[in-house]
């Protein structure tokens, strides 16, 4: 059986390349801009707060994981954080294995693994578009063993201490956006698949994304009623159905035509089109060039 969240963290390639221990002490916040790349933050011991953008705040305990596969604006702050307390350089301080917020001599109430991923797909940001803005792990057993592997190795001096804790945390990636239970996510592919019904549905998609599926067709693989199944889906994907397949069948295109042995009628027959024609109009309006210039374009960089 196809599993679609696999097929998508298989073609973003995550890696992680970027981590260091921050801990807080007392009442302390910081605002983050970022330039949309994925961040992560696991939280070894203790509690704060994080808010992205203008979604609600949430608070986090140890053993909690937050990945935003697309990060912008964000906040992190105390539990006891004073409301009118702005953020200023010197709240932050440099210690011998850490970075502090807040009172740098205080006891740590909160101590935190962040970072950054890298999403190696060259068309990482169609794929982001079928996850959720912000995903919250709490209680899954799985990603909370691959933590205390984390959080061991980074306080320990071990020989290759970077290299294991570089592939610990693409593992820990990976097991978040593959993680269904315990999960708390803003629309986007993990919520539509903890729901049984639209889960046939998306499955259907992804098995045989070159049949002409119509919303009625999905509808009743999810036995539900057209209006229902819309709605809901639309609901917890964040796109309507139909939208959701062209996405996947874009990204699976673009997948392919990285491929040197895969022609454009080849592809286009593969996800879903009659002709090379009208695959090539479709993939056009959709990245913004057509399929065979941007084959292309993908082989060139890779050579270079």
């Amino acid at each position: 059986m196809i599993d679609p969240l696999s097929e998508v963290v298989s073609l973003l390639k995550p890696s992680a390349p970027y981590s260091k221990i921050v801990s807080g002490s007392g009442e302390w916040t910081v605002h983050r801009t970022e330039s949309g790349g994925p961040f992560f933050c696991a939280v070894m011991e203790g509690e704060c707060v994080i808010a992205v953008e203008k979604r609600e705040a949430i608070r986090l305990q140890q053993g909690d994981f937050v990945l935003i596969p697309a990060a912008y604006s964000f906040d992190m702050s105390s539990i006891r954080r004073c409301e009118n307390k702005k953020y200023h350089p010197e709240d932050v301080s440099v210690l011998e294995s850490e970075t502090r917020h807040g009172d740098p001599l205080g006891p740590a109430d909160v101590r935190l693994l962040v970072g950054y991923c890298v999403f190696e797909s060259p068309d990482a940001m169609l794929l982001v578009s079928l996850l959720p803005d912000i995903l919250h792990v709490r209680g899954e057993t799985r990603l909370q063993s691959v933590m205390e592997l984390v959080v061991s190795e980074s306080r320990a001096n071990r020989p290759a201490r970077d290299v294991v804790l570089r592939h610990l945390l693409e593992v820990l990636v990976i097991e978040a956006l593959r993680s269904t239970e315990g999960v708390s996510s803003s629309p986007g592919l993990v919520r539509g698949l903890s729901d049984e019904r639209l889960a046939k549905a998306i499955r259907c998609m992804h098995e045989a994304p070159q049949h002409p599926w119509t919303v009625a067709q999905l509808a009743k693989e999810a036995a539900l009623s057209r209006s229902t199944f819309f709605e809901r889906f639309s609901r917890a994907i964040g796109s309507a159905p139909m939208e959701y397949l062209l996405a996947w069948r874009m990204a699976l295109a673009k997948s392919l035509l990285g491929q040197p042995d895969h022609s454009v009628a080849d592809v286009a027959e593969r996800v879903g089109y009659s002709s090379a024609n009208a695959f090539s109009v479709a993939f056009a309006r959709q990245v913004g060039h057509p399929p065979a210039r941007y084959a292309r374009l993908y082989h060139g960089a890779s050579r270079g």
